[in-house]
């Protein structure tokens, strides 16, 4: 489930689409149990629980799954979930910052360790990546019918947005970690509810990596995707034409 925008639209065949989408559905509805366990199971006054399930039904997954999880968190016992963020170098020195959600801490630094020797990367201590990163706010949604590109760049701009890219019908805006509540406010006002929104980590330096790098950064992030404790991960990777073919 990677940090997608511009730096990470890559294409996959169908089989592989799928698990993807499977393994998407998975996480995201572990977002709203995990959400609803900690901050009860009413949206209004849970913050982590209203943008679970907005980037969950942004995303198609169907209301009874995302009832089933906010009910399934609202009883007695149940899993524990700790958050936990962990830095890495991949192959080609690409960096990565992953986001994970467990119930086991030894089980998900073991895995990762594994997918990240098997490519020769490695973890690294946090902080190393303070100065390939910026974690700002992300916004994905669809261009709202009956207004034009231009209107909608500075009512988002006037909502705090610092970029504002337009593909077809398709908009990804940012902003900076502080502006997060006022662009979200600004799009509730314009009646626009995002595919996805939150804190992403944004590169601000791009890493290109070689044609054996990139056979072994796709081995990477299917990895990642397919683990059920990494909720998403972000990475540095420009990609040029000719690698773009070898993720595909």
């Amino acid at each position: 489930m990677a940090g997608h925008s511009r730096w990470a639209n890559i294409k996959h065949k169908k089989g592989a689409a799928d698990k993807r989408r499977s393994a998407l559905f998975t996480k995201l509805v572990k977002e709203i149990y995990v959400a609803a366990k900690v901050g009860g199971p009413n949206p209004d006054s849970n913050p982590r629980l209203r943008l679970a399930v907005q980037n969950a039904r942004g995303q198609s997954v169907p209301s009874d799954n995302i009832n089933r999880a906010i009910n399934k968190a609202s009883g007695a016992g149940g899993e524990s979930f700790s958050d936990v963020m962990y830095e890495a170098y991949g192959p080609g020195n690409v960096g990565i910052i992953i986001e994970c959600t467990t119930d086991n801490l030894n089980r998900t630094i073991a895995n990762l360790r594994t997918y990240f020797n098997k490519v020769e990367g490695s973890l690294a201590t946090n902080g190393s990546l303070n100065f390939v990163f910026d974690q700002k706010g992300v916004f994905e949604f669809t261009m709202p019918e009956g207004m034009d590109e231009d209107t909608l760049t500075l009512e988002l701009i006037d909502g705090g947005a610092d970029e504002v890219e337009v593909d077809d019908t398709f908009v990804s805006t940012s902003c900076a970690r502080e502006d997060f509540g006022s662009l979200s406010k600004k799009l509730d006002e314009l009646g626009i509810t995002p595919q996805k929104s939150g804190l992403q980590y944004v590169p601000k330096i791009f890493k290109q990596i070689n044609k054996e790098d990139a056979a072994k950064f796709a081995k990477l992030i299917d990895n990642l995707d397919a683990d059920d404790d990494v909720k998403t991960f972000y990475h540095n990777v420009e990609f040029s034409e000719e690698i773009a073919e070898i993720l595909n």
